[in-house]
């Protein structure tokens, strides 16, 4: 079996972490120079290098695998475990001069739990250095966030995401273009992790069709046509052909679209997200914001914006929200189209009125 993705390119020294540099650039300081907090707290989404960056500041520190554990926090929930981990922090590290501890999700904890580990982050031995890694930081009790030294990880870019899939794909033998990066980056949503993940299943689904090498660099390549399959979302042209019905009022163009995305069995959840990402884009084009998500578009999915909101009056806040009330109703949906329909109805038939 192939080695997953996400663990062959996960980042292995502070270099390599891509969007995170707030936090690195003030960990590396902190391994250089030996001073060392005691507990550490990394938030952010989900697949945005919390564990990863743990890992690479454990060993910065000079802590071997040896003296490296990892603990997840949502299948470790009880007081028990975390009485377990405590009376273990006291014993000293194998070859090391830390032990590090890694909680992730430590937000699952319970209360009693939280307390528990409570008292040993007020006085841990000179030994030991956790990192907790969470979510919801919310969730967290504020004992014990003040105990900690925290950073936030932020979610990456469509641009950054984008170049790590092309980066990815042409280590890995294939050449992908624009508006395929740009889809797989979307559907990613802000998580290193899940983008890796659908170019692992495109790649699959590539290799297993066995296209011709690619003459001018020796690669094979993966075609909008492959991710759209793997994926479920639609074809651009579909995207565009609802964004256009909306933009002229016409709703009989709006409706057809959404039936040939029923008949090609299109995801509609998957639908919605990107038709919410062109509208918006265009919503922030027309108001004079291009250059914040200029980076995050294919040069020719920026001039279809660009023309678009040039006369865009039909897009406004209100249209927005009836298309993010759509995604939101889609899921568990007795008719997974009819958010959809509805939407388009409200929209077309209020910018008619107007």
């Amino acid at each position: 079996m192939s080695e997953v993705l996400y663990r062959k390119y996960r980042p292995s020294k502070f270099n390599d972490v891509i969007g995170q540099d707030h936090a690195v650039k003030v960990l590396e300081a902190e391994a250089k120079s030996g001073e060392i907090s005691h507990a550490y707290l990394f938030a952010g989404t989900r697949g945005t290098g919390k564990t990863s960056v743990a890992r690479i500041f454990a060993s910065a520190i000079g802590t071997s695998r040896n003296d490296i554990y990892e603990i997840d926090a949502a299948s470790n929930t009880s007081v028990e475990d975390i009485r377990t981990l405590n009376e273990s922090v006291f014993t000293l590290p194998f070859e090391s001069k830390y032990k590090v501890y890694i909680l992730d999700e430590v937000h699952m904890l319970s209360k009693s739990a939280s307390n528990a580990l409570l008292k040993t982050l007020e006085e841990p031995p000179a030994h030991v250095v956790f990192i907790l890694a969470t979510t919801e930081t919310h969730k967290i009790p504020e004992t014990v966030l003040s105990r900690c030294e925290m950073y936030t990880f932020k979610k990456p870019s469509q641009e950054v995401l984008k170049k790590v899939v092309t980066n990815v794909a042409k280590q890995e033998g294939y050449n992908i273009d624009d508006i395929s990066a740009e889809l797989i980056a979307l559907l990613g949503d802000g998580s290193f992790r899940d983008t890796l993940g659908i170019v692992q299943k495109v790649l699959a689904y590539s290799k297993g069709r066995k296209q011709p090498l690619e003459a001018s660099s020796g690669r094979m390549t993966i075609s909008e046509e492959e991710v759209c399959l793997v994926t479920g979302a639609p074809a651009i042209e579909l995207v565009h052909e609802i964004i256009s019905a909306i933009a002229n009022k016409d709703l009989q163009l709006g409706l057809s679209s959404v039936k040939k995305a029923v008949s090609q069995n299109i995801d509609m959840s998957v639908f919605l997200k990107l038709i919410l990402h062109t509208a918006r884009a265009i919503l922030l084009v027309r108001f004079g914001a291009s250059s914040t998500i200029k980076d995050d578009l294919s040069e020719k999915e920026f001039s279809f914006v660009s023309d678009l909101a040039k006369n865009g009056d039909n897009f406004s806040s209100q249209t927005l929200i009836e298309l993010l009330t759509a995604y939101e109703n889609t899921k568990g949906a007795y008719i997974p189209s009819l958010p959809l329909e509805l939407a388009l109805v409200n929209i077309i038939s209020q910018n008619k009125i107007t």
